[in-house]
């Protein structure tokens, strides 16, 4: 895919991109420089974020706001040199379209009026129509990469299934998943009626997301590390697998990111997916993330006896490394890339925090995790 590739998927003409070092790396291409980017960059740390919430009235009000939503998303790239712009919206977005009744609680994050907890509340459940339903999402798609002028690609980005299915069966957040674990030991196949559900609708969000202007793909797992290890390749890995295929059968040239919290301890299991890159957290060290996915390719090479293409990298500074000081954010960065490059591949990265950044995260701090980044010597 070329600098001039407008998305041969969607009939829309975008300005050209000008800088592609995020799209290279992912094809393992050579990069002048690390590219970087930072999830939930448009967020509560920015003042200038906080004050267009304030002007939209309440958090789904900004997401359904196609000027705001844009104006949202372009604030981070004013202050940094970041590589990639994000959507702004948020991963419950389906399930809220579903009639669930997502609301925000101060100080407890979202929460839903009505979980699904019985074949009935299954059963209620409607087909989405996500450029009906969901249509706000597009429209901020397309506006968001207009306003972008090329600047940087866009990701669009989902849920996956078993982390929306999460947020559905238990109501909102949770730390011991007491319902949705309860009914994968009690009842596996209400679970995986749930599942197929939400598989169907990430395919069909996500594919609407490229149709509208999204230059690369991020599904969000981050319930994933919650689950045991069989589980975890049932219940989550198989679907997020199926999510991939389709999407790269329908968009063989937008790059799929697959990050799930809490997943180093399956990367060999990850890499049997089309997915592009894996995202990481700060609990697995990138040479030994390298190390894992290179012995699964030659496993699955000798094996299959055909080559499995290798898998990108994406991470994974500890968010709360933010908090320190400048020298130890820059201290922290080397340690990073230096893991990132220690296996002598010169590409096949992209610098990330392991999680998203929080909201007591001086900016001025986080201008200084991008400009360590492209600072050093790859």
């Amino acid at each position: 895919m070329s600098l001039s590739d407008n998305n041969n998927s969607t009939n829309q003409k975008f300005p050209t991109l000008k800088n592609d070092r995020l799209l290279r790396a992912l094809r393992f291409e050579p990069v002048d420089t690390t590219p970087v980017w930072m999830m939930r960059q448009a967020g509560r740390y920015l003042p200038e974020y906080k004050a267009t919430r304030a002007e939209a009235g309440d958090f789904m009000s900004l997401c359904k706001d196609t000027a705001r939503a844009t104006e949202v998303t372009l604030q981070p790239l004013r202050r940094f040199d970041l590589d990639a712009s994000i959507l702004f919206s948020d991963i419950l977005t389906i399930p809220d379209a579903m009639g669930l009744g997502l609301y925000f609680e101060a100080g407890e994050g979202p929460k839903f009026k009505y979980p699904i907890r019985q074949q009935s509340d299954l059963e209620r459940l409607p087909t989405l129509d996500v450029n009906d339903s969901l249509d706000y999402v597009m429209r901020a798609v397309t506006s968001i990469r207009h306003a972008l002028n090329g600047q940087v690609p866009l990701f669009g980005f989902s849920g996956s299934p078993w982390t929306l299915a999460t947020y559905m069966i238990e109501g909102g957040s949770s730390k011991d998943y007491r319902y949705t674990k309860g009914m994968l030991y009690s009842k596996p196949e209400f679970l995986h009626q749930l599942l197929d559900k939400l598989v169907i609708a990430v395919i069909d969000y996500l594919d609407a997301q490229v149709i509208a202007g999204a230059q690369a793909l991020q599904i969000f797992d981050s319930w994933g590390g919650a689950l045991g290890h069989r589980q975890f390749v049932e219940f989550s890995h198989a679907y997020n697998k199926r999510i991939v295929a389709e999407l790269k059968m329908r968009h063989p040239n937008i790059p799929v990111i697959l990050f799930t919290k809490g997943g180093g301890l399956w990367l060999d299991i990850q890499a049997d997916s089309e997915a592009d890159a894996l995202g990481l957290d700060w609990t697995m060290p990138l040479d030994r993330a390298r190390q894992v996915l290179t012995e699964s390719q030659r496993q699955f090479t000798k094996q299959h006896k055909t080559l499995q293409r290798s898998k990108a990298i994406q991470g994974n500074l500890d968010p709360a490394t933010l908090y320190g000081s400048p020298e130890t954010i820059r201290s922290e960065v080397k340690f990073m890339l230096d893991s990132a490059y220690a296996c002598g591949e010169k590409t096949g990265y992209v610098a990330n925090l392991g999680h998203g950044i929080t909201q007591w995260v001086d900016p001025e701090r986080a201008k200084v995790f991008i400009d360590a980044v492209h600072e050093y010597q790859i």
